[in-house]
């Protein structure tokens, strides 16, 4: 059976992260793999996160299945806290593998209700997007400009105008904050046009909320998305906990569906549960409960709330700390940019030779078409990514 299969295309992500592993060389940066890191370089696990997986291991006393949908006190925590409640309570929702997970399960939603569905994502977009949603899910998928073509700025005016030749036969992928991989975001006007495009064309808003609390605290990173959510009928949200909670290995997200219609949201719920027994049967629980207890316990959501807040305001640090480096350097000009950007993400306007030379001559690691994980870098290392960068002019 298995005598002609050609190997699987290597994901660009995944082989970085070998290549650096396996460099011996000291002080090695890796601004590539979209992680958080701290100041020694290591992705912490939220202390809220340890408090309450001790008490999950004192208290729980089995471990049957939670159901098709998994831990609903989970969901509904993370609704309310990713929509408020007015909106969270138009919302059917199951737990999911990760975003990644909530992502595919919307688009095998779609499918299901409206096969003929084309998807539309941004461009530049996360790269899986297309393979989850596309080659996974099996959805027609098209691009939308979402950047000026020199990469420097959203491009509102050529976003709205794509959106505008759409309708209810469309669904379109949204960056709720922190844009991958860009980190550039809409504004509350361009958000506000969003809004009225999807109410009067009729095309169906799928957000991908993976950075929640990464561009200027959760509430205001969700602003936008809401905004268009109350604008709506109908709208879909994959939400992960990997960022926002640290919960990379654990995969903990959710899939939500908006439909103001109780009916149909009886039905899509139903649908739901039904997507999950098809692709995992059942979703796990450990990560997920830690997030529900972290949520609904006062005393650790503010652990955990001011925890966030520190990672978002190093990164700020950090973006701005990178421009300061370049901005006095021969050449360091035409990489400043950084501080008006927001969450983990930044694209450098990088030349597959550049990266090659960044990597080769100066062990600094960066994703093929030049995108870069700011919490990747420190202040001890900012100086001399800097001047690697102004070397490359």
């Amino acid at each position: 059976m298995f005598a002609t299969l050609s190997a699987a295309e290597p994901d660009v992500i995944l082989s970085l992260m070998a290549a650096f592993r396996a460099d011996p060389r000291p002080g090695k940066v890796d601004l590539g793999v979209g992680v958080y890191r701290d100041a020694a370089g290591q992705t912490p696990i939220f202390a809220a996160i340890r408090d309450a997986e001790a008490r999950l291991l004192a208290t729980q006393t089995t471990k049957t299945y939670v159901g098709l949908t998994g831990d609903m006190g989970f969901v509904a925590a993370l609704g309310s806290l990713s929509f408020g409640d007015a909106l969270a309570g138009d919302c059917a929702g199951a737990q999911s593998v990760g975003g990644s997970g909530a992502l595919y399960v919307l688009a095998r939603l779609i499918r299901a209700a409206a096969p003929q569905t084309v998807l539309h994502v941004p461009t530049p977009t996360w790269p899986n997007h297309r393979n989850l949603l596309g080659q996974g899910a099996g959805l027609r998928v098209e691009g939308y400009p979402y950047l000026t073509p020199d990469g420097g700025a959203v491009d509102a005016p050529g976003m709205i105008a794509a959106l505008k030749q759409l309708g209810p036969g469309d669904a379109v992928v949204l960056h709720a904050s922190c844009h991958n991989p860009s980190g550039l975001d809409l504004n509350h006007a361009q958000w506000a046009e969003i809004a009225r495009s999807a109410a009067m064309h009729g095309w169906l808003p799928l957000f991908d909320a993976a950075y929640l609390g990464f561009g200027a605290g959760p509430t205001d990173d969700a602003a936008g998305m809401r905004m268009v959510m109350e604008a709506v009928p109908e709208a879909l949200v994959a939400v992960s906990c990997s960022k926002t909670f640290g919960m990379y290995r654990d995969r903990v997200g959710a899939a939500f569906a908006m439909v103001k219609s109780a009916s149909a949201r009886a039905a899509v719920q139903d649908r739901l549960a039904a997507v999950n027994r098809e692709h995992l049967s059942m979703p796990p629980d450990h990560g997920a409960s830690a997030v529900r207890m972290v949520l609904e316990d006062d005393g650790l959501r503010a652990s955990w709330a001011a925890e966030l807040e520190g990672m978002r305001m190093r990164i700020d640090r950090l973006r701005r700390t990178l421009d300061a480096d370049l901005a006095p350097l021969p050449g360091g000009q035409r990489w400043c940019g950084l501080s008006g950007g927001k969450g983990l993400f930044a694209t450098l306007p990088l030349s597959p030779a550049q990266i090659g030379v960044l990597r080769a001559d100066h062990a600094i690691y960066v994703v093929p078409g030049g995108r870069i994980n700011v919490a990747g870098l420190s202040e001890a290392v900012a100086g001399r990514v800097a001047a690697a960068l102004a070397g490359l002019v």
